[in-house]
Order: structure tokens, then C-alpha cells, then sequence
């Protein structure tokens, strides 16, 4: 809600709007406030704009609805008064403009989109670590290959894993007198498919971003010229599409996430103890923590079904094709919610992978990572509850903190950040 207000401020202040400035002024307090309309999470086919979650934003205003407030929820006028904010009557097409827009699925879709990039760059790390627990190969991520095919997030996926690996003795101790000739797609491949999916983020990152600078209520007025205009802005396709976009790309993420688990824990593909675990038979290591991570990636994989496929008619037929957007969005929260803990809990197998592998070491990255992991999580020895292990990873990655790329993932252009 505080990104959908925000919104809605930038958008109304770019005078198409036809409000007053006293009415901003009055969306602005809020923010400053932290009060923040409490607003259905359903509701909305996203054309139109998101009427019914921006008139519940906007009956706020007036006094009506409800505001939370210190974290307190409670009756609209009551926390417009504690903040010093008088109720406003809404002038002639205020109304219209603050209900109509796409303020609230572009919200949604951002946030969701804010921690999809949290997690990819986590699951690079998970990647790489997977990897190196099985002994495998880092020559699928020569660079030259990478050019051939062209594709940025490609080549940009393929440099970050070879980043991880340099100087790693667990991939120097096989590069001569091993049988195997190719590793399993979900490790050799991770280039073309994590990069094809960083590539499906950064479309969508560019389709948000225009929609969080855009003006999408209606009609809109050009005072240049004098004339009130009625056209569909408000229709939210731009975000719906994006939205699925995000969704696709994080199912697949959660997707060969699941298969390197699965394999790690396959005595015939890693070459380490079954289930990870020193004894097994007696202790049954990761087995059942496969089994959530395969539950998750199954859950992902409905949730990633295109919302803007679908379409219902309303207002009895005016308004006869609609997004779906606010829905695409706000799904984009569940569905990372459950890709953190399957890369939870392949950083937990990996950990136990490169452990296993003891004399060799990993490299230095990925010992970095590796300690930050067990800072939280010991080396499972023996059986115990990997419940509470499996949350602080994925607490771990929701703060940021396994994120190998020096960068924002999202764009090459911003100003390097600080990772750990």
C-alpha cells in the first residue's frame, strides 16, 4: 500500500489528472504518516484501473474505511485526525482520477518483482554451490559459448557462475581420470535457463517501470489544449503480461532448483552418501526435505498458470475484455514465498554436498556462502527437525545476504550495491 500510494502521487502529479494540488497534498500526508489505507487483497480485474482496492485507498480520504495506523487498524477519521489531516469533499473528476489507474497491480507486480531478484541472484549461488557438491563441471560456462547464443541473460548467468567457481579444489580434482563426460542438465545447463529467465525479469522490470511512471486514469485532461479526453489507459494488460512473465520465470527457477536437490541427494548421480548424510539407513538426511521442495515447485507450477489468458465481461458489457492484472500480481507473493524455501533448502543440501567432500575445498566464494549458511543451519549429522534450518535460509535470502552479482540483477546501469 505504501507503493501504491506512491504511485498514485507521481501519477496525479504529472497534471493529466485534473485534481488538485491540496487532494495530492492530502495522499502525500498519508505516506509521510506511514497511515496506510487498509484495502481488500481481492476484487479487482484490472481494467478500468483497480476501482475497487483504489476506491477502498481512496474513501480513506473522505474519512470513510479504515487506516492502519502504527500497525493499529481503525476507523478512517479517527487516524486522520491523530495525523492532523481534515476528511477532504472531492471536487469535480478528483473522484474519477484517484479510483481509476493501474496503482495497485503495478504495486503488486513490483513487489512481487523486488523479491524475485532476491532470490535469483540467491539461487545462482545455490546453483554454483550444487555444483561443486556433485563434482561437476564448470566448462559449460565458458564464456565463448555463451557468445554464440547471444542472449544476455545467458552470457550474464554464465559469468557469475564462473566468478563462484575460481579456485575451487573440489572441481580441480576431477580434471583428469573421471568417467563422466557430461553433467545433468539442471547443473551444465543453468546458464540457458537461469539466463532466460533473468531475461523474462529484466522484460518485465522495463514494462513495470514505465507503468510506475505512467499516467492511467481516465478520462485525462490536457489543459494545453482545453480538452477532457476519455481513452483506456486504465486497462492493465502492460502489468498483467509482465506479471506473468515474473511468475513463469520464477516457477522455472523453483523447477531445476528441485532437480539439483533431487540429484544431490541420488547416491548414483553425486557420488556422495544417500540422502546426504553420513549414515543413512539409520538417518534419512534430506529425503523428506526433497519432498517439500518437490511439493513447493508443484505448488509453483499451478500458480504460474498466465492470468492474462482470462478475461470475464463486466459492467454489462462496456467493459468486455479485461487483464486480470491485480490477481497476476498479487500471486507473485505467494509463489516467492515458496521459491525461497526450495532454494532454502538446496543451499542446505549443497552446504551438506561440499562438506561431504572434505579434504577438497570449495572456492572462496562459495566458502563465504557457505559459512553464512551455517551460521544458521550446523551440518545435519543425524536426523533432527530441518524446519526451522530451511526458514532461516530462506530468511537469509529474503535479506539479501547470498546475492553473488555486484549489481542490481535488473539492470546494468544503476550504481553497483553492497553484498556480503
Amino acid at each position: 500500500m505504501r507503493l501504491a500510494l506512491l504511485l498514485k502521487i507521481a501519477s496525479l502529479m504529472q497534471g493529466y489528472s485534473g485534481v488538485r494540488a491540496s487532494t495530492i497534498e492530502a495522499l502525500v500526508a498519508l505516506l509521510a504518516a506511514d497511515a496506510l489505507p487498509v484495502v481488500p487483497s481481492q476484487g479487482s480485474v484490472g481494467a478500468s484501473g483497480d476501482l475497487a482496492p483504489l476506491a477502498h485507498l481512496t474513501a480513506t480520504l473522505t474519512g470513510d474505511g479504515e487506516i492502519l495506523l502504527g500497525g493499529e487498524p481503525m476507523p478512517a477519521a479517527t487516524a486522520l485526525q491523530r495525523i492532523g489531516l481534515s476528511p477532504i469533499a472531492l471536487a469535480a473528476k478528483e473522484g474519477l482520477a484517484l479510483i481509476n489507474g493501474t496503482q495497485v497491480s503495478t504495486a503488486l507486480a513490483l513487489a512481487g518483482l523486488f523479491e524475485s531478484e532476491a532470490v535469483f541472484s540467491a539461487e545462482l549461488v545455490a546453483g554454483a554451490m550444487s555444483v561443486d557438491a556433485a563434482a561437476g563441471s564448470d566448462a559449460p560456462f565458458d564464456p565463448r559459448v555463451q557468445a554464440l547464443r547471444r542472449h544476455p541473460g545467458q552470457v550474464r548467468v554464465a559469468d557469475e557462475l564462473v566468478r563462484l567457481f575460481a579456485g575451487s579444489a573440489i572441481r580441480e580434482s576431477h580434471r583428469s581420470d573421471d568417467p563422466r563426460v557430461q553433467d545433468p542438465y539442471s547443473l551444465r545447463c543453468q546458464p540457458q535457463v537461469m539466463g532466460a529467465c533473468l531475461d523474462q525479469l529484466a522484460y518485465a522490470a522495463a514494462v513495470l517501470e514505465r507503468e510506475a511512471n505512467a499516467v492511467t486514469d481516465n478520462p485525462l485532461v490536457f489543459a494545453d489544449t482545453g480538452e477532457v479526453v476519455s481513452a483506456g489507459n486504465f486497462h492493465a494488460e502492460p502489468v498483467a503480461l509482465a506479471a506473468d512473465a515474473i511468475a513463469v520465470a520464477m516457477a522455472e527457477v523453483g523447477a531445476i532448483s528441485e532437480r539439483r536437490i533431487a540429484l544431490l541427494i541420488d547416491a548414483n548421480l553425486s557420488g556422495l552418501p544417500p540422502f546426504l548424510v553420513p549414515e543413512p539407513g539409520l538417518n534419512s538426511g534430506f529425503m523428506i526435505a526433497h519432498v517439500t521442495a518437490a511439493a513447493l515447485a508443484s505448488e509453483n507450477k499451478s500458480l504460474a498458470h498466465p492470468a492474462s489468458v482470462d478475461s470475464l465481461p463486466t459492467s454489462a458489457n462496456q467493459e468486455d475484455h479485461v487483464s486480470m492484472a491485480t490477481f497476476a500480481a498479487r500471486r507473485l507473493g505467494p509463489l516467492a514465498a515458496n521459491l525461497r524455501r526450495i532454494v532454502a533448502i538446496e543451499l542446505l543440501a549443497a552446504a551438506q554436498g561440499i562438506e561431504l567432500r572434505a579434504p577438497l575445498r570449495t572456492s572462496r566464494p562459495l566458502a563465504r556462502a557457505l559459512a553464512l549458511i551455517r551460521e544458521r543451519a550446523a551440518f545435519l549429522a543425524e536426523d533432527r527437525p530441518l524446519g526451522p534450518d530451511i526458514d532461516a535460509i530462506a530468511a537469509l535470502i529474503a535479506d539479501g545476504r547470498l546475492e553473488p552479482i555486484h549489481r542490481p540483477i535488473l539492470s546494468s546501469s544503476r550504481e553497483p550495491a553492497a553484498h556480503a
